[in-house]
């Protein structure tokens, strides 16, 4: 069978200097010598981290809301970009509007879209497309945060193992290649939680040909797990942001998979406006240190006590975050205070413990998600 060549990348979000280049109509500024990737392959595939629109309301939510200029859609068919998925913690930020604009521009300028739709059975909907006489289907699912759909609201593929499940399942059965697109873990950790490596390798168990996952903006490591390549995060691919300039936020990698009979990959590391603007590939001295780094990752991931061992220590050396989130104040000074041990916690350790149990018991966890959807 001949080769079919998929590239993939992380996080997309065409702000800052990525929408100006659009305005200015120079592409090229901004894919430099990652062009010539996208130009080898027979499909190319990005996460598009934001809407692509000029209208809708932000929504309410916790962190940041983002948008660009639907003129950015002329980066992705200059690139050859030939599917986005919006299965994301973004893709919603200027509700139903937002989403359904950037739906319909992507199919406007013949661009596929996965992971999103009109309603929770849509964006269930694998997409699929034919190369050199093989089926595949290419499935998009996001952690639960604020752009999921769970019925008849406009939304993208939530995470819910029974239903990935089936959906895997399903795809399996009516296409040669199924390739699942993840998007999640914790922001900022170079590592999968033993959960998300769990969750990964059941999607592999279940019928995936390769795993690809994005979202937490630095690169992570990756496995062959049972002849199924897993990568635990891409990083960001093109993601400017004012300030970072040689931060991990600034480097990356895409895989390009090569499909026979077995599914082979390689990795191209690259950084993102760092020293220079746009994307441009790693070479040399700076590509060893970014290889030796993943490769060090790797041998983490592979061994699970070492994993465990690491994420412990990242939720110890975090736990302050979450000590200050559930008290009952917002003064800074207060928080300043009580990180240094300087202002006492105006929780119990026996309320503590209920939230405990709340949280982790699912059905007190069924009722504290209906009480709180309250607000959103």
């Amino acid at each position: 069978m001949e080769a079919i060549k998929i590239l993939l990348t992380g996080d997309f979000c065409p702000i800052l200097r990525t929408e100006q280049s659009a305005f200015n109509d120079q592409p090229e500024s901004v894919f430099n010598d990652m062009l010539t990737e996208f130009l080898n392959s027979d499909l190319n595939i990005i996460d598009l981290e934001c809407p692509l629109t000029d209208e809708g309301n932000i929504i309410k939510k916790s962190g940041p809301n983002l948008k660009a200029s639907p003129a950015t859609i002329k980066l992705l068919k200059f690139a050859k970009i030939n599917l986005v998925a919006l299965a994301n913690n973004h893709i919603r930020d200027y509700g139903d509007e937002g989403l359904l604009n950037t739906i319909n521009l992507c199919q406007e300028n013949g661009i596929g879209t996965v992971g999103v739709g009109k309603n929770l059975e849509e964006a269930r909907i694998p997409y699929t497309v034919i190369i050199n006489g093989k089926k595949l289907k290419i499935l998009n699912i996001t952690e639960n945060e604020w752009s999921n759909t769970h019925g008849n609201e406009p939304g993208a593929n939530p995470l819910d193992i029974i239903k990935n499940q089936y959906d895997i399942k399903n795809a399996k059965s009516n296409a040669d290649i199924v390739i699942v697109i993840f998007h999640g873990g914790n922001e900022f950790y170079e590592l999968p939680s033993p959960r998300i490596k769990e969750t990964l390798h059941f999607f592999a168990d279940e019928g995936a040909s390769a795993v690809i996952s994005h979202h937490t903006h630095v690169s992570s490591g990756y496995e062959l797990y049972n002849g199924v390549p897993i990568f635990y995060s891409l990083g960001n691919f093109c993601y400017d942001s004012q300030g970072d300039q040689n931060h991990e936020w600034n480097y990356g990698y895409a895989v390009r998979l090569k499909i026979t009979e077995k599914t082979e990959f390689e990795i191209i590391p690259f950084e993102q406006y760092g020293t220079k603007t746009g994307v441009n590939k790693l070479y040399g001295h700076e590509k060893d240190q970014f290889i030796n780094r993943i490769e060090t990752l790797n041998k983490i991931i592979s061994n699970d006590n070492l994993l465990q061992e690491h994420f412990v220590d990242y939720c110890n050396k975090n736990a302050f975050r979450y000590d200050l989130l559930f008290e009952p104040y917002r003064n800074r000074f207060l928080a300043f205070l009580k990180k240094r041990s300087l202002f006492p916690s105006l929780l119990t350790r026996r309320k503590k413990r209920l939230f405990l149990n709340i949280i982790r018991c699912d059905a007190h966890r069924d009722m504290l998600l209906a009480y709180l959807d309250r607000y959103k």
